[in-house]
């Protein structure tokens, strides 16, 4: 086996979903490639009639919802939908393990001129589903993806607000199939497919840690019959107005968002995932099974903007991808583990488990190879 590299960025064919055309060019730089020939004018004119469609007739309910997390994209949002004269509310699915700066980037967003609304969900439950999704599918970071959907959705339907404005099209953003990129929509089905629930589905929680039933409602996306009695749709801002990350932080930063002085470990940037410190688990566990990290995703986003060389984004790649997690914002990966009830010992033999021995050296007995700092050894060269 051998693993095959994009001839334009640095994303390798164990990449779900990825494709490559005859060129050798994966479906994310030709998605990004096909953003040229968009009339943006055009998509900003229909943004305008879609939002007009659901604008509060008489100011006694919101225009819009819109999801944030705090982070610099979701200020981008905030940002971009006052210029356009909306009324938005914005809806947080509270993160369990929220950083300082994190906290500080959410009372910005509100200071932005918006009325928000935080959720926290049963933080004992979180965290058993924390550990359950860590050790069951590889990714602790599971409840906050299905939450950053449902709790929003859940509220536009409770408040009445019928439209959801979310950020980033993701499968266009990062590759994937040709018909998701498009889509200036998000539904049921989009998340079912693209949310980031590999497989697992909430109600397989019932009856494992004590879980019930109950505990489970935020976590609930609504059924097909209330939304449609609700009317709420969902629309991504990144389908109407050119996307991209770097912008968005700049921008951000410009009315508040608060960045950090290094690079967040096992990134490229010090101007996102800083709100949650189990976010460097979560990358760590995609560098394992596919093998690439956070660092590759924002080199790539370089490079399609003709702001990274390919070999320029190579040397940093090799050199801050997938290192494995000791710290993450600054904080021990112990104490991270500690919150929901893992030693780093345990948290291994899960990695092991995890890690793909089509990418990484094994030993004689199949068992992972590291180095003295706990890296694995890739089988290839990226190149």
């Amino acid at each position: 086996m051998s693993v095959r590299y994009c001839s334009h960025c640095l994303y390798p064919d164990s990449k779900p979903d990825l494709k490559f055309d005859a060129r050798g060019v994966c479906s994310a730089c030709v998605g990004y490639e096909n953003r040229k020939a968009v009339d943006w004018d055009k998509r900003r004119a229909e943004f305008v009639a879609v939002t007009d469609r659901y604008r509060s007739k008489n100011g006694s309910n919101y225009d819009c919802i819109v999801p944030v997390s705090g982070g610099k994209d979701s200020t981008y949002q905030v940002i971009r939908l006052l210029q356009q004269g909306l009324n938005p509310v914005c809806v947080t699915a509270m993160t369990d393990s929220l950083s300082d700066v994190g906290r500080r980037n959410l009372e910005n967003i509100a200071k932005l001129g918006v009325d928000h609304i935080a959720v926290t969900l049963n933080p004992t439950v979180r965290r058993r589903i924390n550990r359950l999704a860590l050790t069951e599918i590889g990714d602790v970071s599971w409840p906050e993806h299905v939450a950053i959907f449902t709790v929003p959705v859940r509220m536009a339907a409770q408040l009445g607000v019928q439209l959801i404005v979310w950020g980033e099209n993701s499968q266009d953003e990062y590759g994937g199939p040709a018909a998701a990129q498009t889509k200036s929509t998000l539904d049921r089905r989009w998340l079912e497919e693209f949310g980031g629930l590999l497989g697992l589905r909430v109600s397989d929680l019932v009856g494992l840690e004590g879980i019930e039933q109950r505990n489970l409602i935020q976590y609930t996306y609504p059924t097909d019959a209330q939304l449609k009695a609700s009317g709420v749709t969902g629309i991504f801002l990144g389908y109407y107005f050119p996307w991209d990350g770097y912008q968005n932080a700049l921008i951000a930063q410009g009315f508040g968002f608060e960045t950090i002085g290094p690079m967040v470990e096992g990134s490229l940037a010090n101007y996102e995932n800083l709100d949650n410190f189990q976010t460097g688990i979560h990358d760590y566990f995609k560098y394992l099974k596919f093998g690439f990290g956070r660092a590759t995703d924002i080199a790539n986003n370089h490079v399609r903007r003709g702001r990274l060389t390919r070999e320029d984004a190579v040397a940093l790649v090799r050199r801050h991808d997938g290192k494995f997690p000791w710290t993450y914002l600054g904080r021990p990966l112990a104490e991270i583990l500690k919150e929901f009830d893992m030693t780093v010992d345990e948290f291994l033999v899960v990695c092991d488990r995890f890690t793909n021995k089509r990418l990484f050296r094994t030993d004689n007995r199949g068992k992972p190879m590291r180095d003295r700092e706990g890296n694995l050894v890739p089988l290839f060269e990226l190149a």
